[in-house]
């Protein structure tokens, strides 16, 4: 991903925090005008969403995009169903892996690049309870030491 407009809209730090990526893609959203204002403020949220493939295309569910307030009658359900756009091959890549056991798609984050509205999205496969301690703790253990190095320049 270059730099160049990029402008971050949503996170999601859970899906890192609950799954390992495997992979990453990107891929386009399916929107109508009143939704792309309100990305464009920054009002969604990818958090309870989930990706899930139907008849070769791939779906996002539960992405919430507030309402434009300036949109009036134009505005779409915030939680309708929206159609990502991936080539193909993509799609038959991720279909294959998602059959195998424990695999699944999470969206990672949504994003601006350029004038369009990108969604990364990854092929994860779960975390078991203690792979999720095992990041707490180094996550702890990072933070400490920043704090101890933070003191020492004091």
């Amino acid at each position: 991903m270059g730099k160049e407009n990029f402008k971050l809209i949503a996170n999601n730090k859970k899906a890192r925090f609950d799954y390992f990526i495997e992979d990453t893609y990107e891929a386009g959203i399916s929107l109508h005008g009143t939704e792309v204002k309100s990305m464009r403020m920054g009002k969604c949220s990818i958090k309870e969403s989930f990706i899930r493939i139907e008849n070769g295309e791939v779906y996002i569910y539960g992405m919430h995009i507030s309402p434009y307030e300036k949109g009036n009658i134009f505005n779409k359900d915030p939680l309708r169903i929206k159609k990502l756009l991936l080539h193909k091959y993509e799609i038959n890549k991720l279909s294959g892996k998602t059959t195998v056991q424990g695999y699944t798609i999470v969206p990672l984050q949504v994003y601006l690049k350029g004038s369009l509205v990108k969604v990364q999205i990854g092929l994860a496969k779960g975390k078991k309870i203690y792979d999720k301690r095992q990041d707490i703790a180094k996550k702890d253990q990072r933070r400490e030491a920043e704090k101890d190095f933070k003191v020492k320049n004091l």
